[in-house]
């Protein structure tokens, strides 16, 4: 089959602006929904159905193709059908203060109940001092009081005078009582006492302890009265009270009372205010002021009834539909809330109303959009999200606790059930690692929504791209595009797909170049965006970023990096390759030189041997020596050492697009017929000759054609791509006008043997019957060069036997180099 040279049609597939039936994107409705992702989309409204636990759902693809704008927009759409989740609240535990309750209430009751709390606070704090400031009670305690006191004087009178009558006389203080023995009636002094007889003082002694005794066993019930008394006003209080709190307290059970645990927790409300009167009776008018460094007294007292506050932990009160958080920050803290502390006094503080929730308090009943790798990065957020939906519930813990070798006495707030679908956003690499190396992964994340990065070219498309550039215009407030300008983003996308079938999805790119047209169109007054300002927008976005491109194109054209662009050369070859510097990419050509001689070392790559290729070139390299011994050592031995080099190359050589030219360069300099050096050779090869396709065919075009031009065009100058890359091609206008003018060709192979018959000028050869190839062509004259080549070895002696270097180098890619040869 002759080598087809491409005609300038089929370089670039250009679109039509006839092919829109619009003048511009105003005209269009702006486009719901996503485009050129049925995959991911279908999985995506499939993960959103299933209400299972485990089918949470990782978003794959390369940044810039608009997932977490769809996920957003569709998963918003799914949430408003639904209805919007209860109300979380915490409270005080009465019976264990260190653990919170989470009390569940139905949408917009979490904010009414805790309204009602606050109200209830206020009316105590205003009846509880009034009922006890009331003459009512007053009276009442006066009375308790004096019943008591009563029976106290009676029990101390009765003392008395039994002491009298055995003649002592009895003086109460705050100590006590002092016992003074009596003389005719009189008390004595100690001087008086000694002065008695013997006696009369053992006798005052004696009587003495009896009053003794009698004097414990009146303290003994005065102590009992006092406690009775006590017991009487606690009592009288508590019904006090009861007419107080009572009331407040049933009329808001009244109102929850289709909520029990509402209800059992106003009750023990009661109780706790009963049990702690003395928080509410002093009014604010009466308190005494205290100097530093002691707590204000109001704020002691709102200290004190702070137990009967509600903390709202979520609010969805207004909500329509379901929540849909997106997390743009997912910390620990951020995503799982914690419990925030004050300092008071010196000290670290905190209670139940410093509970603080997270993105996943308020995605509960909903959905929780998250990227993954900051959800990766953040220390404890990742294990914290797995914990959270293997348990089902979320538990609120500081992170400090976990890594304390001492543990301290904190909140420990009741769990709360989760109810959530977990959307993660991230790249297929991560996808990829976490399926394989985390096991918890494939459990909790059974739904992948595959993003892809390209989408074919069909008219569907076609409109959809317009009606996304009409969105994008609309919702950017920037102006619109005329058609032609949309053929001209139309092409840029199929050259950012690096196909002509297909369109980009990576929209973040397209974007940026719409962005930037629309400046372009401002500056020049248009009002709108025109095929002149999208290709200035694309020129000047080149610009930008091909400074070393340029540095690189400058040394080829002083002749420091040494590229031939015309004239002939035995063994040498321009490859081409491409070197991406951050987000833009370009080609360059190299020469790339072959030498062979006599030796049993086989092909070696010089690049391999210093350490400078990579695993693919080295394969590459390793299918040349395939194809020689299949082409040309059926009837001897391959006698040949050869080495192959990218000269004045300074980084790694990777990528196996190269194999082929290495392959012409070797045949080269086997048969000693010249190559061409106004051509340059990109793609692979395999072991029979058939040549393979290869990435950046355009830029590697481009790479060559740029230095053509410097160097100056001939009319003879082209590139030999892969045939089955024609359709990649999206060349640039320049390009593609120098095709049309004569100035540059482009040339489609299948095989070697039409590649080296263009670089040669001279036929490939076909196999004889007799295994032999025609005279004078290529074939014949490399395998007569091998045949002499391994005669001469022979006749030799085996001399060139020698360690096979560099083949023992070249069987396995990871093997390190090997020894140098004894010396003898």
């Amino acid at each position: 089959m002759p080598v087809s040279e491409l005609g300038p049609e089929r370089l670039r597939m250009v679109c039509d602006p006839g092919c829109f039936p619009y003048q511009t994107t105003d005209e269009v409705p702006p486009l719901e929904g996503m485009i050129g992702q049925e995959r991911a989309m279908r999985a995506m409204e499939f993960g959103l159905k299933v209400r299972n636990p485990g089918y949470n759902i990782y978003m794959a693809g390369v940044p810039g193709t608009g997932k977490t704008t769809y996920a957003q927009d569709l998963v918003g759409r799914v949430a408003r059908t639904q209805k919007a989740p209860d109300d979380w609240c915490y409270v005080y535990n009465f019976d264990d203060p260190d653990r919170p309750v989470a009390i569940r209430l139905p949408t917009g009751k979490g904010a009414e109940f805790q309204r009602d709390m606050e109200e209830l606070v206020a009316d105590l704090k205003v009846h509880i001092p009034r009922v006890f400031e009331s003459a009512d009670y007053e009276q009442q305690r006066a009375e308790t009081m004096g019943k008591y006191q009563s029976r106290i004087s009676e029990v101390l009178r009765g003392l008395v005078e039994r002491a009298r009558a055995e003649g002592f006389a009895l003086q109460q203080t705050a100590a006590g009582f002092l016992v003074a023995p009596l003389v005719q009636g009189q008390p004595i002094t100690s001087e008086q006492y000694q002065e008695l007889p013997e006696p009369v003082r053992r006798e005052i002694e004696e009587k003495g302890t009896q009053v003794q005794e009698w004097i414990s066993e009146a303290q003994r019930q005065v102590r009992l009265l006092e406690k009775e008394a006590r017991g009487a006003i606690r009592a009288l209080e508590q019904r006090i009270a009861r007419v107080a709190v009572g009331p407040l307290i049933e009329r808001l059970q009244e109102k929850w009372r289709d909520f029990p645990i509402v209800v059992n927790y106003l009750s023990r409300v009661e109780e706790d205010v009963r049990e702690n009167l003395e928080e509410f009776r002093t009014s604010e008018q009466e308190t005494p002021s205290l100097p530093l460094p002691f707590l204000p007294p109001r704020q002691e007292r709102e200290s004190a009834v702070l137990r009967y506050r509600v903390n709202l932990l979520v609010n969805n009160a207004g909500a329509q539909g379901a929540p849909v958080v997106v997390e743009t920050n997912p910390t620990y803290y951020n995503l799982f809330g914690g419990v925030e502390y004050r300092s008071h006094m010196g000290v670290m503080v905190t209670d139940f109303t410093m509970i603080r929730g997270g993105a996943m308090h308020r995605a509960n009943g909903g959905y929780l959009i998250l990227q993954a790798r900051d959800v990766l990065v953040n220390p404890g957020a990742w294990d914290g999200l797995k914990r959270a939906l293997k348990n089902r519930s979320i538990q609120i813990e500081n992170m400090a606790e976990q890594f304390r070798l001492i543990p301290t006495r904190t909140l420990r707030p009741e769990p709360i059930p989760l109810d959530v679908k977990i959307i993660l956003v991230g790249n297929p690499l991560l996808h990829m690692l976490l399926h394989y190396y985390d096991e918890d992964f494939r459990k909790f994340f059974k739904i992948k929504a595959d993003f892809d990065t390209e989408m074919p070219r069909n008219d569907e498309n076609l409109e959809g791209y317009f009606r996304f550039l009409s969105s994008l215009c609309r919702r950017e407030g920037i102006r619109h595009l005329d058609r032609s300008a949309v053929a001209k983003v139309v092409e840029y996308s199929s050259r950012l797909a690096g196909s002509q079938k297909k369109l980009s999805t990576r929209f973040n790119e397209v974007v940026e170049v719409v962005y930037e047209a629309n400046v372009w169109a401002e500056a020049e007054g248009s009002p709108v965006i025109g095929a002149a300002h999208i290709s200035k927008a694309i020129e000047e976005k080149v610009y930008r970023s091909n400074r070393i491109e340029e540095k690189i194109r400058e040394m080829i054209a002083e002749g420091k990096i040494l590229v031939d662009v015309d004239g002939t050369a035995v063994g040498q070859v321009n490859g081409l390759s491409v070197l991406q510097v951050g987000d833009y990419a370009f080609g360059k050509p190299s020469r790339i030189t072959a030498r062979t001689f006599l030796g049993e070392e086989g092909v070696v790559n010089i690049e391999r041997e210093t350490e400078m290729s990579g695993n693919i070139h080295t394969k590459g390299v390793l299918i040349l020596g395939g194809y020689l011994g299949g082409k040309y050592a059926q009837d001897k031995p391959l006698s040949l050492s050869a080495r192959l080099v990218f000269e004045q190359t300074y980084e790694e050589v990777e990528g196996d697009s190269a194999s082929s030219t290495e392959l012409y360069a070797l045949l080269s300099s086997l048969s000693g017929l010249p190559l061409r050096q106004d051509l340059a050779v990109t793609g692979s090869v395999n072991q029979n000759g058939e040549i393979q396709p290869i990435g950046g065919v355009n830029e590697k075009i481009e790479g060559f054609y740029a230095v053509c031009k410097v160097k100056g065009l001939t009319g003879r100058q082209g590139v030999l791509i892969p045939h089955q890359n024609v359709d990649d091609l999206m060349l640039k206008e320049e390009v593609v006008e120098a095709v049309r003018a004569g100035k540059f060709h482009i040339y489609a192979i299948r095989t070697v043997d039409e590649g080296i018959e263009l670089l040669t000028g001279g036929p490939a050869g076909t196999r004889q019957p007799d295994g032999s190839y025609q005279e004078g062509t290529v074939h014949h004259l490399v395998d007569n060069k091998l045949r002499e080549m391994a005669e001469k070895l022979s006749a030799f002696g085996g001399a060139g036997r020698g360690r096979p270097r560099g083949n023992r180098r070249l069987q396995r890619a990871g093997d390190r180099p090997a020894d140098p040869p004894d010396e003898e």
